[in-house]
């Protein structure tokens, strides 16, 4: 039997996923969660063989939770699932521990064959994944500007880019406000561009955010 948990802050994706997973033989949902603090109860009473967890999250960034996950429980593999497209954020999630990436528009037909190839110790990625992830083993240069930042600069830039201010950046990431500024100052030089404007519609074209 697999053991799967959820973390989503959408009530209407996790009944999607509980009407999913509910008539699957061999798979049991033993818990779900609206956000890391609600997740923190359920992995301290049980630990799934699959978590799968919404990279859009409403009290911190899903790839921290991604990394704070996996330090703790490397027993758990976790499938991300996201709106992003795969090429955007698959692979900067399976760097980061991530066993598996599916968009939310893949649910209804790969839900159930992503989690079962990840609690099998496969990885499920899209052909578009896997195309970067060679990509980055050969040395070939990246095509997309955001592609050569740090996750926290990539988390910085999603969060100017929703509209939050400096100080609300900094108490999500559990940073300094000065710490924002110094990772904002260094993506608008490393990206070419000059203003929170610029960065915003980058964001948005290259579906960074929602």
């Amino acid at each position: 039997m697999i053991k799967v948990q959820i973390l989503d802050d959408h009530p209407i994706v996790r009944k999607g996923l509980r009407q999913v997973l509910e008539n699957e033989p061999g798979l049991k949902l033993i818990g779900e969660a609206a956000d890391y603090g609600d997740l923190k109860k359920l992995l301290g009473k049980a630990l799934p063989d699959v978590l799968v967890l919404d990279i859009e999250l409403p009290d911190c960034d899903g790839l921290d939770v991604l990394k704070d996950v996996r330090s703790a429980y490397p027993q758990v593999r976790v499938l991300i699932l996201s709106v992003h497209p795969e090429d955007q954020m698959g692979v900067r999630c399976l760097k980061n521990g991530a066993m598996g990436y599916l968009s939310k528009d893949r649910i209804s037909g790969e839900l159930v064959s992503a989690i079962r190839k990840v609690a099998s110790g496969g990885r499920y990625i899209t052909e578009s994944v896997a195309e970067r992830l060679a990509a980055q083993v050969d040395k070939t240069p990246v095509d997309m500007p955001h592609e050569m930042l740090s996750d926290r600069e990539l988390q910085v830039i999603r969060m100017v880019a929703q509209g939050l201010e400096i100080k609300e950046i900094a108490e999500k990431l559990s940073i300094s406000a000065s710490t924002v500024r110094t990772y904002r100052e260094r993506i608008i030089n490393k990206m070419g561009m000059k203003n929170d404007s610029e960065l915003t519609y980058y964001a948005v074209k290259n579906g960074l955010i929602e």
